[in-house]
């Protein structure tokens, strides 16, 4: 996509990676047996292209719930990558979803009816841009159904595992996120702020954005890119060479 091109116009070498269940890759949609898979898969592809390049740094740049990835693919191995970018990262559950009453409700539920779907996402609310919500909409790999029961439980999972983690990360770490965002809570991001003990890291904020930064209106996705890669661009030149960044 456009910032991936980007981050290869600044001389890194960039990898992205589709998820089981999502995208490209093989697997019934939105379905894992565990969420530890999307980590493990990860890393297996971030040591592939080690192999082939084990000189440079690694950067990890992940969205929503490869935000959520990113940050548990960091907590698996700290002191491994050089930097981690996050926009819009699933790091609590929204409140307006993960109520007391529906939590218990998924729980059961996953027991008896662990394939039974619930809404599917509103594509408005993924960004202002009406282009990029058309796109969003007509893309055949972008999975527009109902999230699956079994698929809940385990991002709640995540998410209990992400805030039990976040005080490893030590790493220097970028965040950006709209503050309306309905679909990953902003609270997230300030938690993560407020816990990891990383000495160098910033939140920037975006009071008017929504979900997809990177596809938001122009005026906030150029603001969003250049962001990113003054920040890995400062890293890179701290470290004195070319950088590997992976996109979950």
């Amino acid at each position: 996509d456009d910032l991936a091109q980007m981050l290869t116009g600044l001389n890194l070498f960039v990898f992205a990676h589709d998820h089981v269940g999502h995208g490209q890759s093989e697997g019934d949609r939105m379905v894992v047996s565990d969420f530890h898979v999307f980590i493990r898969d990860s890393l297996q592809h971030i040591d592939l292209m080690k192999k082939d390049h084990p000189d440079l740094p690694v950067f990890i740049l992940g969205h929503s719930m490869g935000g959520a990835i990113s940050i548990l693919t960091a907590c698996e191995r700290p002191n491994e990558f050089s930097g981690l970018v996050l926009i819009s990262p699933l790091v609590v559950a929204n409140p307006e979803v993960a109520t007391p009453i529906k939590v218990f409700a998924a729980k059961v539920l996953n027991f008896v009816l662990p394939n039974l779907t619930l809404g599917a996402i509103d594509p408005n609310v993924v960004s202002r841009n009406k282009k990029e919500v058309e796109s969003y909409t007509s893309d055949p790999l972008v999975y527009h159904g109902g999230m699956k029961i079994s698929f809940v439980i385990q991002l709640m999972n995540a998410v209990a595992k992400i805030e039990r983690s976040l005080p490893k990360l030590t790493l220097p770490i970028l965040v950006l996120h709209g503050l309306p965002d309905k679909l990953c809570d902003i609270k997230g991001s300030y938690l993560l702020m407020d816990t990891v003990q990383s000495q160098d890291k910033t939140l920037k904020v975006y009071d008017e954005a929504y979900h997809a930064l990177h596809k938001e209106l122009p005026e906030v996705s150029t603001a969003v890119f250049k962001e990113i890669l003054t920040w890995i661009g400062q890293k890179v030149s701290a470290a004195g060479g070319p950088t590997t960044s992976f996109s979950t």
